[in-house]
């Protein structure tokens, strides 16, 4: 049992622990989800025009997802990113990754484990879309679809609790499928 700490303060295997990795079949509402947080992303962030869009395997119907909505805001490469990153730490995002031109923040994650609805959100320049890519390819390939569902529920068994072995996992699955989407 965990007690109520703050998520800064604990360690990446707590985390993990905390916040295991989840299967679960599509929901309808995650389309809703999406929709609502994009419109609040727009209207946080309305003075740089953002694209937003619902990516991830919520954003596909038909496959097994984390319970996690992952949403893609692009905006133009001139901006003070330091201004944003302080806007959505203010609307109570937490900042998870800052590299200069790439930004990821979540919300829905309690001392006490996952909210109800929980987001990923990423921000990246105008053009730095490869969800997006991904995305569209799984939405009209639903073979592909089906085997990236495979290896995800294949994958659990393993990574359950380690988030970042998990992804890498993915990672030449991925990569194969960009290369069918791009050429």
């Amino acid at each position: 049992m965990y007690m109520c700490r703050n998520l800064e303060d604990m360690t990446l295997e707590e985390l993990w622990q905390l916040f295991p990795i989840a299967l679960v079949p599509h929901q309808p509402e995650w389309k809703d989800w999406a929709k609502i947080e994009i419109e609040s992303l727009g209207s946080l962030l309305c003075d740089y025009k953002p694209i937003i869009n619902h990516i991830g395997s919520t954003a596909i119907s038909r496959i097994y997802a984390k319970p996690i909505i992952d949403i893609l805001i692009e905006i133009p490469d001139k901006v003070d990113w330091d201004i944003i990153k302080l806007s959505f730490e203010n609307a109570g995002y937490i900042c998870m990754s800052f590299s200069g031109t790439r930004m990821a923040f979540n919300k829905g994650y309690t001392p006490e484990g996952y909210a109800e609805k929980v987001f990923h959100i990423h921000v990246h320049n105008i053009g730095d879309n490869d969800e997006i890519i991904f995305r569209d390819y799984l939405i009209d390939n639903p073979d592909i679809a089906d085997e990236y569902e495979c290896l995800k529920r294949n994958l659990l068994k393993k990574y359950k609790n380690n988030r970042d072995g998990y992804t890498e996992a993915k990672t030449e699955f991925v990569k194969r499928v960009m290369n069918l989407a791009k050429f």
